[in-house]
This record gives C-alpha cells, sequence and structure tokens, in this order.
C-alpha cells in the first residue's frame, strides 16, 4: 500500500466555521487516507476493528480527542453526549469519538461525560501520526473560544490533574502533547471535511459538524 502524505488542509465547506491557523482551502480531491484505513482502533472491551469500518458504509463524524484527562475534552464531550441518537439515525451518519488511551480508560470516561455513542482508543497513536496530527500547541490572539469548553485554564487544569492523581493508575491516559481533530468521511474514503486542532480549546463548534454532515443542529444553550 503506498504511504500518503499526511493531511494538513482544510476540505473546503459552504458552513462558515472560526478562524484556523495554518489551515489552507483545497478540494475533496487532494485527500488520500489510504495509509490508514487498515490501521486498528479498540473498542471498551479490548476488541479491534479496522478505522475504515467506520466509514466504510456510511458517512461519519469522527472526532479525536487530546487525551481522557484533558478537561477541554472531557467538556467537550459532555456536549457530544447531549446530540440526540435519533438525529444521526434520521441522517444515517454515524458518530464516533477516538481517544489515543488504552481501552481499559473507555468505561470511566463514558460514564464521566455521559457519552453513549461509538467510542474507540489508539493507543500507540498510529492515525493520529497518518494524518498529522499536531503535537504542542500554537495559539493566536484572533483565536475563538470553544463554546463548549465552560471551564477556565486553572480550574479546569486542576480537575485534570486531580482525576490523574485519583484514578486506579495515575496516567496522563495519553500523550499530553498530542492534539486532536475532526474530520467527517464516508461513504467510501471520501473525506468531506478535515480540521486539525491547534491547541485543546481549537475544537470544531459541534453544530458547525453536524450541519456540514446534513444533520440537525442541537440547541446546547438548554441545560
Amino acid at each position: 500500500m503506498a504511504t500518503a502524505s499526511p493531511i494538513t488542509q482544510q476540505v473546503r465547506s459552504s458552513v462558515t466555521l472560526p478562524p484556523t491557523p495554518e489551515s489552507q482551502i483545497h478540494s475533496d480531491s487532494d485527500f488520500d487516507i489510504s495509509d490508514v484505513e487498515d490501521c486498528l482502533i479498540f473498542n471498551r472491551n479490548g476488541a479491534c476493528t479496522t478505522f475504515k469500518s467506520l466509514f466504510q458504509h456510511q458517512k461519519a463524524i469522527i472526532i479525536f480527542v487530546r487525551n481522557f484527562l484533558c478537561y477541554t475534552c472531557k467538556e467537550y464531550v459532555e456536549d457530544l453526549s447531549r446530540i440526540p441518537q435519533e438525529v444521526l439515525s434520521n441522517a444515517d451518519v454515524r458518530l464516533v469519538v477516538i481517544g489515543q488511551s488504552c481501552s481499559s480508560h473507555i468505561e470511566a470516561f463514558c460514564l464521566l461525560t455521559g457519552y453513549r455513542h461509538e467510542i474507540y482508543v489508539d493507543p500507540e497513536r498510529h492515525i493520529y501520526k497518518k494524518l498529522g496530527l499536531r503535537r504542542g500547541e500554537t495559539y493566536t490572539d484572533t483565536a475563538t473560544p470553544s463554546p463548549h469548553v465552560k471551564s477556565s485554564l486553572l480550574v479546569g487544569s486542576m480537575k485534570s490533574m486531580w482525576r490523574a492523581m485519583t484514578s486506579p493508575a495515575f496516567d496522563f491516559q495519553g500523550d499530553p502533547l498530542q492534539l486532536g481533530g475532526a474530520f467527517i468521511i464516508g461513504p467510501g474514503p471520501i473525506v468531506h471535511f478535515a480540521h486539525y486542532d491547534n491547541n485543546r480549546f481549537n475544537h470544531t463548534p459541534i453544530n458547525c459538524l453536524l450541519e456540514l454532515a446534513g444533520v440537525q443542529k442541537v440547541d446546547f444553550n438548554k441545560r
């Protein structure tokens, strides 16, 4: 299988997205994800499947998170959990979160966030690396705050450290320098949208992802 270059640009869309530093717009045909299709991901029971199984027959919103201890990821996934399954089913779209810890951490993270949709891990970060997801954070003065992060940097960091200290096995549940991103792929190896986080706050707003995937938007202001 030929080696594909890491994807480093953002796919064209008609939806207005927040400014994304170092992103460019180009056509879908420039993307080649053949190098990651057969990479393995693991569910909460440790059973594996291929990455391509997520989008082979159905469109999928796939979100790579920084790590399960990261408070910004926790709060982002908490809002993902508020998406009703029926709106995804009506649009024939899968919602998938992928982390970089071992599979034994999935259950606790789902209990913490209330997340009930699909979730897997890429513990060796093979897909993260091959897709070119960034390590290390960059910030700009024009960055738009994530609408899904509610805690301040100080309070959120303290919460993350406390969770690490009180977990059964003290670890960061993944590389703390690794960043995530969001993709809309399928059916088949067609990438409709790709976003690479520049820092822990640089998530794509969830309603932007839903709109791009043809899914009914959710009112996250209702609590």
